[in-house]
């Protein structure tokens, strides 16, 4: 194929490749991991939609544990199961670069997840990773939220369609309550319920990182949207909420918009193909979004100029050691 092979006869000098859907197999992908192995500047590979399996991934996962430029790694749609996440695994317990891996659509199962999930106890580099849709069950999510509890690095989790139900949020819900740097959870279609989102309604009310909850096309209806709504009212940090495609009716969005009334950090909120019949709830959550959004680009414009006016007084270090929290606050430019 004359893309991979000006890859190898260039030395891999570009920076990002691009392979999607180039029908690789396992052989080419031993090609492909043979000169990632030297490779000094490639940052980012998408080896989406091929057919590589555990083989191939055996050999990139080889080339992995030496190369130290790669920081984005997308292998979505191929043929890996739990063996080829566990040779990953294996790679991610010395590379100190990758920062985003997607395994997305793939087959890794419950025990894949495991092997993944006892890498990320001791990983610091890896921030993004996503899993939907890989059958990793409530026993796969009951892996990831105890590393969750003691993870420190991970921001963005995925784990969209893998039939975690009520039981997997509720290990996950258990780590919200104590994780402190996941911001963004993605949990649509997983069969979460009422019960589910009574246990992430709990973690909502003490957890102070996650800024993005993805709950769309599960099975949550107006008693589920009454715990969320009640976590809201003290929850401060949680800025969009997609509750797309449940059952929560007129009942659940009037809970939801009741919380509108004092809730000031929410600007997101997908309510879209649930049943609610009356639009006048609609249009009050929607104008309470808005207000809610307006505030904040304000305190984002007063933020700039706090920070501007710090730095003309050269008062910046006096600020800080005096109200860290306030510097960092002013620090938040974009």
């Amino acid at each position: 194929m004359y893309q991979i092979q000006q890859f190898l006869d260039e030395k891999l000098l570009v920076k990002e490749l691009n392979l999607y859907n180039e029908c690789i197999g396992d052989q080419c992908a031993q090609f492909l991991a043979k000169a990632l192995e030297t490779n000094t500047t490639l940052t980012t590979f998408n080896l989406r939609y091929n057919q590589i399996s555990n083989q191939g991934i055996q050999f990139l996962a080889k080339a992995l544990e030496t190369n130290t430029t790669l920081a984005t790694l997308n292998l979505m749609d191929n043929h890996i199961s739990q063996q080829g996440a566990q040779f990953l695994a294996k790679a991610l317990e010395t590379n100190t670069t990758l920062a985003t891996l997607n395994l997305m659509d793939n087959h890794i199962g419950q025990q894949g997840a495991q092997f993944l999930a006892k890498t990320l106890e001791t990983n610091t580099t890896l921030t993004i990773l996503y899993l939907g849709s890989n059958q990793i069950g409530h026993q796969g999510a009951q892996f990831l939220a105890k590393t969750l509890e003691t993870n420190t690095t991970l921001t963005t989790l995925n784990l969209w369609n893998n039939q975690i139900g009520n039981q997997g949020a509720q290990f996950l819900a258990k780590a919200l309550e104590t994780n402190a740097t996941l911001t963004i959870l993605y949990l649509g279609s997983n069969q979460i319920g009422n019960q589910g989102a009574q246990f992430l309604a709990k973690a909502l009310e003490t957890n102070t990182s996650l800024t993005i909850l993805y709950l769309g096309s599960n099975q949550i209806g107006h008693q589920g949207a009454q715990f969320l709504a009640k976590a809201l009212e003290t929850n401060t940090t949680l800025m969009t909420l997609n509750l797309w495609n449940n059952q929560i009716g007129n009942q659940g969005a009037q809970f939801l918009a009741k919380t509108l009334e004092t809730n000031t950090t929410l600007t997101t909120f997908d309510l879209r193909y649930n049943h609610i019949g009356d639009q006048k709830i609609i249009v009050k959550i929607n104008e309470k979004l808005k207000i809610n959004h307006i505030n904040k680009q304000k305190l984002r414009c007063l933020q700039i100029l706090c920070l501007e006016k710090l730095k003309q007084l050269d008062r910046e270090d006096e600020i800080k050691s005096f109200n860290p929290i306030i510097y960092d606050s002013c620090l938040m430019k974009y």
